[in-house]
């Protein structure tokens, strides 16, 4: 089975949307079928942005060079 990291598994973004929304609930406000769609695409796209920039930093602040 192939390996990825926990941020970018729809899974993992889908479950916090489902958080989301339960606490939200909680609190009184409501989330449709949509709108959770649309924060788990969202949330996706975040993620992978944030990925990239946490992999060219990476690379930056590297004190080793690639060969």
């Amino acid at each position: 089975m192939d390996e990825k990291d926990w941020w970018k598994s729809k899974t993992v973004w889908g479950a916090v949307v489902v958080l989301a929304g339960a606490l939200a609930g909680m609190a009184g406000v409501q989330l449709d079928a949509a709108s959770s769609e649309e924060a788990v695409g969202a949330l996706t796209a975040l993620a992978g942005a944030a990925g990239a920039l946490v992999a060219i930093w990476g690379r930056f602040a590297a004190r080793e060079t690639l060969r």
